[in-house]
């Protein structure tokens, strides 16, 4: 055997030796829960579910409720933390979709094991269909919320990330008669899913959506519906009005989703509460004309806005998460509830 040969068995055989220890080491569908969370970057402690009897020390945090969701690993990132997957059918739609959940390392910090957290549900964009493009490593979204929480410039948000589609169809979000309702997946059943599961706020003080294009759209729509519910959204590349081909035939409850008409009837109710609402778009975009006559037309009184304009930006993930490291996630966040440590 000449020396290139052995050589050549020997890089194979060290290379299949580490491509089986990658693969022994990683967890990638492993069952996984958020109450006894091992390797998430810091100290863990069972919370929640697993302390029935307990009361948070905090009056507006809530405990989660149950019943408990079934969780797989679906990545690890950088600082250990995980996201995990689970599929969820809406008891109130009727609708059965994947839901991937990530929480930063200071939901298993000791000091705020009786705390809530603050929600963030984060939308894609395109047709958002059996994948939320926020769970890739490549936009690095996740890695940034994390970041930023450490730093103190963003708050650590429970992030949510749930399909946006049934199909590769638009269906903006809304309950388009006849159709999938997506407006009660994504505003009640998805909600309902993480009070079950996790510690949260019992006020819209800890609840935010974060969404690009179509994405954009249905976080920008869904706080004007419901400022009740929701505080606050980072709304990025959005359309600003409803424009789904399923609405054929259904004018008064297009009108009725679309986020002109409910900013105007916000404005023009006495009690309204104030909602954040944080627009970002690529400097490049040919949108922004719509989203400033929208800033222009709409943002004052309750309805507070915010327009972040990346330098040399388009539309994707990419630039809208520069825009959040720029500004628009401090902003978003100066406006909604932290977790509170133990005394």
């Amino acid at each position: 055997m000449n020396r290139l040969t052995s050589r050549l068995i020997a890089v194979t055989l060290i290379g299949s030796a580490t491509l089986l220890s990658l693969t022994a080491c990683s967890d990638e569908g492993d069952p996984y829960s958020f109450n006894s969370a091992d390797g998430n970057g810091g100290a863990v402690r069972k919370s929640g579910l697993d302390r029935s009897s307990a009361t948070a020390h905090d009056a507006k945090s809530l405990l989660p409720t149950g019943p408990r969701a079934d969780f797989s690993v679906f990545r690890t990132l950088d600082d250990g933390t995980k996201i995990a997957q689970t599929t969820l059918t809406g008891m109130k739609s009727g609708f059965t979709g994947k839901v991937w959940v990530w929480a930063p390392k200071q939901y298993f910090d000791p000091r705020y094991a009786d705390s809530g957290f603050p929600v963030l549900i984060a939308l894609p964009g395109s047709y958002g269909f059996d994948s939320n493009y926020w769970t890739k490593p490549t936009n690095r979204f996740l890695d940034t919320v994390a970041r930023m929480a450490d730093e103190g410039t963003g708050l650590p948000f429970l992030v949510v990330m749930p399909v946006l589609n049934p199909e590769k169809r638009y269906y903006d979000g809304s309950d388009i008669p006849g159709r999938p309702k997506m407006g009660t997946w994504m505003t009640q059943d998805v909600p309902d899913f993480v009070r079950a599961n996790f510690r949260t706020f019992d006020s819209r003080d800890g609840w935010a959506f974060m969404g690009s294009s179509s994405g954009g759209f249905v976080a920008l729509k869904s706080v004007l519906k419901y400022p009740n519910r929701f505080k606050a959204a980072i709304s990025s590349g959005p359309d600003i009005v409803p424009d789904s081909p399923l609405w054929k035939g259904h004018p008064r409850e297009k009108l009725a989703n679309n986020p002109r008409k409910l900013a105007g009837d916000l404005l023009g109710r006495k009690d309204a509460p104030d909602v954040y609402l944080a627009f970002q778009v690529g400097s490049t975009e040919t949108l922004i004309p719509r989203v400033n006559r929208f800033i222009r037309e709409f943002g004052k009184g309750p309805i507070k806005t915010r327009l972040q304009v990346v330098p040399d930006g388009v539309h994707n993930p990419a630039t809208y998460v520069r825009g959040m490291e720029a500004g628009s996630l401090s902003w978003l966040s100066s406006h909604l509830k932290a977790p509170v440590p133990a005394a």
